[in-house]
This record gives structure tokens, C-alpha cells and sequence, in this order.
């Protein structure tokens, strides 16, 4: 079972977030966390964000260990475009889009031994 984590709305363009996004897919989650803290891009934040809050999602939620998990997928999409427009000659205006983008991550790994079946084999052999 894979865990899932986006992050909507990043206030940068998918373009540049893409570049960053291919440094880093099919890597393990700490080797892509070491690539995005020397990486010199300010999308590298943005996904190193997300795959924190992904790796969270999966020891937290899902039982995964921390030292196992692998992005197994990483997708960058348009997010919705803010339309603004900067002041030009002669009164005029010219427009531009402010883009966003939402990053996706989805990683997998090894789950860890549950706690419940520990405890209920030590009750059973206390018995």
C-alpha cells in the first residue's frame, strides 16, 4: 500500500517545479531530502515539504518504517492561475498569470511490526 501526499497551491510555476521534481523521483527519501538541501532552487522547499509531510503520513498513519520508504511517485500539475496586469506606455495595460502548482508525492516502503500482535502473544503465552 502506497501513502499519498500533495500539497496545493504552491506559488510557483509547475515548469520550474518539474525540473527539481525529476532530480528526486525513484530516489529513497532521505537521499531526496540530502538532493533538495543542496539543491539551489526555491522549489526544492516546496517538495522537500511535501515529502516530509508524506514520510510523516506513513510512520504516523500507516505504520511504514522511516529508513525504508522510496518515492515511488512524484507529479507536478497546474494549479489555478491568478490573472494580473502590470501597468504599460501610453495608459495601457499588459497581462500575466501568476502560476500555481500542486505537487504530489506517493511513497512506499516497508511496514513495521504492529505493537497490538506483540501484546496479545505475550498474553496469551502468560496465560
Amino acid at each position: 500500500m502506497s501513502v499519498l501526499s500533495v500539497a496545493k497551491g504552491v506559488r510557483i510555476s509547475p515548469r520550474k517545479v518539474a525540473v527539481v521534481a525529476a532530480l528526486v523521483r525513484g530516489r529513497t527519501v532521505e537521499d531526496a531530502l540530502t538532493i533538495l538541501s543542496h539543491t539551489r532552487r526555491q522549489s526544492a522547499v516546496a517538495i522537500s515539504k511535501a515529502i516530509l509531510s508524506a514520510q510523516a503520513n506513513a510512520s504516523h498513519n500507516h505504520g511504514y518504517k522511516t529508513d525504508s520508504l522510496i518515492i515511488s511517485e512524484i507529479s507536478v500539475t497546474h494549479g489555478p492561475r491568478t490573472k494580473r496586469f502590470r501597468p504599460a506606455a501610453k495608459g495601457s495595460a499588459n497581462p500575466f498569470m501568476l502560476r500555481t502548482s500542486h505537487i504530489r508525492v506517493v511513497v512506499d516502503g516497508e511496514l513495521r511490526p504492529s505493537i497490538k500482535a506483540k501484546t496479545e502473544t505475550s498474553k496469551k503465552e502468560t496465560k
